[in-house]
């Protein structure tokens, strides 16, 4: 499904295509599959649960919060922008308190992708479940290439390069 809850699996389908990783059903909540981005050995994940458990699968997987990098969305973030961050809070993201929850710390790589805010006093919770617009699709499908980027830098390069690379500014050209 094309909702903004989903655009992390948006991202893991791109890298699991290009680096030709598939993906298989790896118990009733989790899929997964390993390979390799370059030279770095990555295992992508894509939970089934509801997203605000999910997690409660990743617990299975024995992972280490240094090795985890979790795409998500992002509603504090303007609409197709990727911004990469190395632990720290929620934000009130709930899947994000089910991950930190299960695997017991903060201290993860976040590449978020900005959804922005429902307009007029819209319910958060419908907005996120909703699904883009296809107006919108094609600032979606540039969102989806870059964070994938993002996630290859942080293998590559490390998690400050990517930072670096992905979380400027843009310069304000208003006269104020």
């Amino acid at each position: 499904m094309l909702t903004r809850h989903n655009i992390g699996f948006m991202v893991v389908d791109l890298l699991s295509r290009t680096w030709h990783i598939p993906i298989h059903p790896a118990g009733t909540d989790i899929a997964s599959g390993r390979g390799q981005i370059n030279k770095a050995a990555v295992m992508l994940a894509k939970p089934f649960t509801y997203m605000n458990s999910s997690g409660i699968p990743l617990g299975f997987l024995n992972i280490q919060p240094q090795d985890l990098i979790v795409v998500h969305d992002d509603l504090d973030i303007d609409f197709g922008k990727v911004r990469v961050k190395s632990g720290g809070g929620t934000g009130g993201h709930k899947g994000l308190d089910s991950i930190i929850s299960t695997i017991g710390s903060a201290d993860f790589i976040r590449i978020r992708c900005g959804i922005g805010r429902p307009a007029n006093g819209c319910d958060p919770s419908g907005y996120v479940l909703g699904q883009f617009t296809s107006e919108e699709m094609p600032v979606v499908k540039e969102q989806i290439d870059c964070a994938a980027q993002a996630a290859q830098m942080c293998l590559e390069e490390g998690v400050v390069a990517s930072m670096n690379a992905f979380n400027r500014r843009e310069k304000d050209n208003s006269s104020t």
